[in-house]
């Protein structure tokens, strides 16, 4: 009965941060305060009715274990990562590498909208597979939005579509490969230890083909219907101050480097992305003016990609204790949510493609919200192989909170175009539905058979 009560407490205070979530309050403030009060709710909870996971365990053992090694762990295994891929894609931008690409493939789709529009999401989705954080997506949108409205694009439609591109590219992404991986190791070790980009790259291709493909087809519609409306001139779309000068062309493999390098040769993250950005700017004509000028040029660079992930830092420490408090309530969620969750692959797949909106908001289903919990919970029920359950978890986080109001490049894209919320929304929402339910089935088809280890 005790187990019920704090199962029942621990669901309403969970509702209480997705209604936080939503209006749009400070995430890491509220992560700490949650992770708090399930810390709170655990001890008291196994004071009254001593709960088998915590056998030997003291209060000074929980508090330890949230509040210092969820952190730590996390910074061990995630941030270097985050950090060298945030410089990575500074590297792109300022050697304008990314700007090329972008000029090149408005100049070969013409004056055509729509075969623009496509082409230019394909290759936004292929520069963030290695580019991250906020600073990168603003340089980009600042070139590629301007463009989608010279041509006649609705403002609505090209945020959308080009939001959509950034999410097909996240799920190939190296850095957000990381990250979530790394979430899910702190629940269940074998994440870390076992499971590897290499692994997950088949099925991440294959998801950036569904999202991409969904996106641009809802997009074309959507353009089909809509009136023509004339913002600026195509030839001052680019921001002031963007590269003038094209990159080399054999510089514009240095995109997709960092993916070849760890698929192919098992190089590690850190290395591939240093050998990468090693490569732009050697081809770029960057490693000259002396030592010392290269040396200030890196440093630059390394920082200002630590600026352009800043603000997710944070609230991703704290995500960690949030985490850590998550797999010590397990026993009281599963109390109360244990048969919600069913232990066939077929099933748990169905189930995940009918919640998917759930996502949105940072919902019970995204890791980077209060998904953590469930994923305790659903780890719990069977000993699923890791290379069915990781993709599953994977697509259920990138696809809504890339999508949504609560991704700060999101807001920031609303801000900029001037576009409504609802507006935005009612592109997002049933595209982020539809990709979700054909890339849950892609995860049944694909690692449906061997789901249990």
């Amino acid at each position: 009965m005790v187990q019920i009560v704090i199962g029942i407490l621990m669901i309403a205070s969970f509702l209480g941060l997705v209604f936080y979530c939503v209006k749009g309050y400070n995430l890491m403030v509220g992560f700490f305060a949650m992770s708090t009060l399930w810390v709170i709710l655990v001890l008291v909870g196994n004071a009254i009715s001593p709960v088998a996971s915590m056998e030997g365990t003291t209060i000074l053992d929980v508090v330890k274990t949230v509040y210092q090694g969820g952190p730590e762990n996390y910074a061990q295994t995630i941030l270097v990562n985050i950090f060298f891929g945030a410089f990575f894609g500074r590297v792109l931008m300022d050697t304008g590498i990314a700007a090329t690409l972008i000029r090149k493939t408005v100049e070969l789709g013409g004056d055509r909208p729509a075969l623009t529009m496509i082409l230019l999401c394909i290759v936004t989705a292929v520069c963030f597979t290695s580019m991250t954080g906020i600073g990168p997506v603003i340089s980009i949108a600042v070139i590629v939005l301007p463009i989608f409205l010279a041509l006649g694009i609705p403002s609505n439609i090209s945020l959308f579509a080009f939001m959509g591109a950034i999410m097909s590219g996240i799920l190939l992404n190296i850095t957000a490969y990381a990250q979530y991986n790394g979430v899910l190791g702190g629940i269940d070790a074998r994440f870390t230890e076992e499971y590897t980009y290499q692994n997950y790259f088949t099925y991440g291709i294959v998801a950036m083909a569904i999202t991409l493909v969904v996106v641009l087809a809802v997009a074309l519609v959507a353009l089909n219907r809509a009136k023509a409306s004339h913002a600026w001139a195509a030839e001052n779309a680019a921001p002031a101050g963007a590269p003038a000068k094209d990159a080399p062309w054999y510089s514009w493999f240095s995109v997709i480097l960092p993916v070849v390098l760890i698929v192919a040769v098992n190089c590690p993250i850190i290395l591939a992305f240093i050998l990468s950005a090693l490569y732009a700017l050697l081809t770029c004509g960057k490693l000259t003016g002396g030592f010392t000028a290269v040396c200030s040029m890196l440093a630059r660079q390394f920082s200002e990609g630590a600026v352009d992930v800043s603000p997710m830092i944070g609230f991703l420490l704290v995500l960690s204790m949030f985490n850590k408090a998550a797999v010590y309530a397990a026993p009281y969620f599963e109390s109360i949510i244990g048969g919600i969750f069913p232990s066939s692959a077929l099933w748990l797949c169905v189930l995940f493609a009918v919640i998917f909106p759930l996502g949105f908001f940072r919902g019970p289903t995204t890791l980077t919200g209060c998904g953590t919990a469930t994923a305790v919970v659903v780890l719990s029920i069977a000993n699923w192989a890791i290379p069915f359950i990781y993709p599953l978890f994977a697509i259920t986080t990138i696809i809504p909170q890339h999508m949504d109001l609560t991704q700060s490049w999101v807001a920031w894209g609303l801000g900029y175009t001037k576009v409504a919320s609802k507006d935005y929304m009612r592109y997002s929402i049933p595209t982020v539905w539809i990709a979700g339910v054909l890339c849950c089935a892609a995860v049944y088809l694909m690692y449906g058979g061997a789901a249990l280890a």
